[in-house]
């Protein structure tokens, strides 16, 4: 296994500019109206679009990975993710600018599930679980630093870029991960594997009838193509998931299906980020277009909910191997906490300021549980099922994401007595989806998900190895 010791740095670098994407563009996005002089529905495709193709592209790109070879792909996504930020920062309009993010969001999709399977082929048994909580803890700091660095940009100001920065910024931490790839250890694909492209067709039609009416639904006031887009995505994935025991080569293992820890971890990662990514989303829309703070202050409010998500994620290991899946009913109560504390204080100048070491306690539990959740939940999965997760689980991630910037949105934009009450709503909503996910992890302990400990046993057999 030489380049097992630059197998965590490439890939992790290559996770977080890619999930740093999906939200950073949203605090550009007045910017980037204003700069190209595009209207709110091309601004709303200009944020879709990147998730929209990540996400259908997820677990096809998991299956493609077994049967071509996992390094192969993820060197192909790295450089269409490039190229894609190349042209984004570059655009000279909104179509332009649209395309860019599909193309950038393909190339994501295409790199997010070879992650965890390097992980899983080309790190010890004994390393394993700590390689992959830095893994579910880099996904969750990106996440919470792009709006933190599109705001330090945006105000900067960097050579007059505006916030064409925004899309460059990601670009010389990908062409290192590019270069790095050539260290990662060499897997051999599957060459009797046959890719099952009518499970793909499926998939792809079914997240992207799901998402797209999710991102664009609101804005254009939920007109008849939303729902029908959402009876579209529903037929297809119904039948994606009934036919999955009659095709030979099927894109998700149907054991994953008679799995309790697969099934509950998939729905765990999808409710949880029903949360998380609406919650930065909406406090940073009520603190600049309700409170007027500017983008570079309302970005340092969230400061001490990113910089404490460092700290979480770091203890996870070792609070994972103590308490098992506990820690993650814990986290999520702890968050559940936060948004409804944050309800009272952030209406007020003093409250905003007793709101900092409440920002500051969510984001600690919010990086304990991303690092965390995914050790867990593989921890608990045995044979073919635990494959098939790999691309499942940062499926659910972005789907649960954009669902949940949707359903928090209804809520806080649902009639109510002025920008504090709205936000109320707001923080209601996030504080029942964690209080939700708290009661989904606490099963986990009687399918199988105790305190991690490494796992000896081979790789795959569909995957193997070469110099």
């Amino acid at each position: 296994m030489n380049g097992g010791r630059f197998l965590l740095p490439v890939v992790l670098s290559a996770t977080f500019v890619q999930l740093l994407n999906v939200t950073i563009g949203q605090i550009a996005a007045p910017a980037i109206q204003s700069g190209l002089g595009a209207g709110p529905g091309a601004v709303q495709l200009v944020l879709a679009g990147y998730t929209l193709a990540y996400a259908c592209l997820l677990i096809t790109a998991a299956r493609l990975g077994d049967r071509y070879g996992y390094r192969r792909l993820f060197v192909l996504g790295t450089a269409v993710f490039t190229v894609g930020s190349l042209t984004c920062a570059a655009a000279p309009g909104a179509g332009w600018l649209v395309a860019a993010r599909l193309v950038q969001g393909a190339g994501s999709g295409l790199v997010a599930p070879q992650v965890l399977s390097l992980i899983r082929t080309g790190i010890s048994p004994e390393r394993r679980p700590r390689a992959i909580a830095l893994y579910g803890a880099t996904m969750g700091v990106a996440s919470l630093a792009g709006p933190l660095v599109g705001g330090l940009l945006l105000g900067a100001d960097l050579f007059g870029l505006g916030w064409r920065a925004v899309f460059l910024v990601t670009v010389p931490v990908a062409i290192v991960s590019l270069a790095g790839a050539a260290l990662l250890p060499r897997t051999r694909g599957a060459d009797g594997q046959r890719v099952d492209w009518a499970g793909s067709a499926l998939t792809t039609t079914g997240f992207g009838a799901l998402v797209l009416p999710c991102a664009l639904g609101r804005e254009a006031g939920w007109p008849w193509w939303t729902w029908a887009s959402f009876a579209v995505a529903a037929v297809t994935l119904t039948c994606f998931v009934l036919t999955l025991r009659h095709r030979p080569a099927p894109l998700v293992h149907p054991s994953v299906l008679r799995d309790g820890t697969a099934r509950r971890g998939v729905l765990l990662v999808f409710v949880f980020n029903a949360g998380v990514p609406s919650f930065t989303y909406l406090l940073f829309l009520h603190l600049q277009s309700a409170l007027g703070y500017p983008v570079l202050s309302a970005a340092l409010v969230s400061a001490p909910f990113a910089a404490a998500a460092v700290l979480g994620s770091h203890a996870a290991p070792a609070l994972s191997r103590r308490l098992g899946p506990t820690v993650l009913t814990a986290a999520a109560l702890v968050l559940a906490s936060m948004a409804l504390a944050l309800a009272r204080l952030i209406g007020t100048g003093p409250g905003r300021l007793a709101a900092l070491p409440v920002l500051a306690a969510g984001g600690a539990a919010f990086g304990l549980f991303t690092a965390a959740v995914f050790a867990l939940v593989l921890a608990g999965v045995r044979g073919p099922a635990a494959d098939s997760v790999s691309g499942l689980l940062p499926t659910a991630q972005q789907l649960g994401g954009s669902l949940g910037v949707t359903t928090a949105g209804l809520a806080y934009f649902a009639p109510a007595d002025g920008a504090n009450a709205a936000f109320g709503h707001a923080m209601a909503y996030e504080a029942a989806v964690f209080v939700l996910t708290a009661l989904i992890a606490l099963p986990l302990r009687r399918t199988g998900s105790g305190p991690v400990r490494s796992r000896p046993g081979p790789p795959s057999k569909t995957h193997g190895w070469t110099a």
